[in-house]
């Protein structure tokens, strides 16, 4: 699965990697967790693609109370073309996810030792040298009996490759750039189209770092929680010894809920 990852990359360079007109300015994130916003690219009307922020956690417009619905912060690639939950959104809203690597936790055989955390990144500096990576997603737009809108989102996992699959496995689904323009239409491109992009990344595309359970905290949001450790050293720190769950607010009890 993918419950946290990161963008640290400048505004610019992702508007130039995926050919944005206009973005507004943000600041780097080293700790999204479930229920703050995303930066997601689609395309618009116009033809052109557009960014916005969607709530990570997707909620199908068939659903009458968000707040009686699980929270869908991953879909399964190889079900999401039939499952009620994604079909229509794997059909008409498929989305990019621009990141800058995740974060995944491997447990010992032991069950009693604590999880190790990882910070997963690519290992060639990413896209044209900036560090981005751009995750596979899917946006639904939500509607009360009000009329107000909320815009939402999940992240497309696949089983993992050799490599991660050390870690857990499950991992993101990487779409590359020479196929961004072919995942984003949603006008000709049907599920059956595009299936063949729903593949693990090839060994050695990420490179795991051991990293302290600082991440584990949502608070916890500086580039310090990246810092490599020894596997089995810096648990039991500033941060929980569990993965934290995100506060259902959006607040993380930091300014994370303000990207923009």
């Amino acid at each position: 699965m993918c419950g946290r990852f990161s963008l640290t990359a400048a505004p610019d360079a992702v508007a130039e990697i995926f050919d944005l007109d206009d973005i507004e300015d943000f600041p780097p994130r080293y700790n999204i967790a479930p229920t703050q916003p995303v930066l997601t690219v689609f395309n618009g009307p116009a033809g052109r693609r557009e960014a916005r922020l969607v709530r990570w956690g997707l909620v199908p417009a068939w659903v009458k109370d968000p707040g009686d619905f699980t929270l869908l912060v991953n879909a399964r690639s190889e079900t999401a073309a039939e499952k009620p939950s994604f079909r229509n959104a794997m059909r008409h809203r498929r989305v990019l996810v621009p990141a800058s690597g995740f974060y995944e936790w491997h447990r010992p055989a032991d069950k009693k030792a604590p999880r190790q955390a990882y910070w997963i990144k690519p290992a060639d500096g990413g896209i044209d040298g900036t560090g981005l990576v751009c995750f596979a997603g899917l946006m639904e737009t939500w509607t009360g009996a009000n009329g107000s809108e909320i815009d939402t989102g999940c992240i497309l996992t696949v089983q993992s490759n050799d490599q991660i699959g050390n870690i857990h496995h499950r991992m993101p689904v990487v779409i590359e750039p020479k196929d961004f323009s072919r995942w984003l239409d949603c006008a000709s491109q049907e599920p059956r189209h595009v299936a063949d992009l729903l593949q693990p990344a090839a060994n050695g595309f990420f490179e795991a770092v051991p990293i302290s359970d600082k991440v584990n905290k949502v608070a916890n949001a500086g580039p310090d929680i990246q810092q490599p450790v020894e596997p089995g050293i810096g648990h039991n720190s500033a941060g929980s010894k569990q993965v934290e769950k995100a506060d259902p607010s959006g607040s993380g009890g930091n300014s994370q809920y303000s990207l923009f």
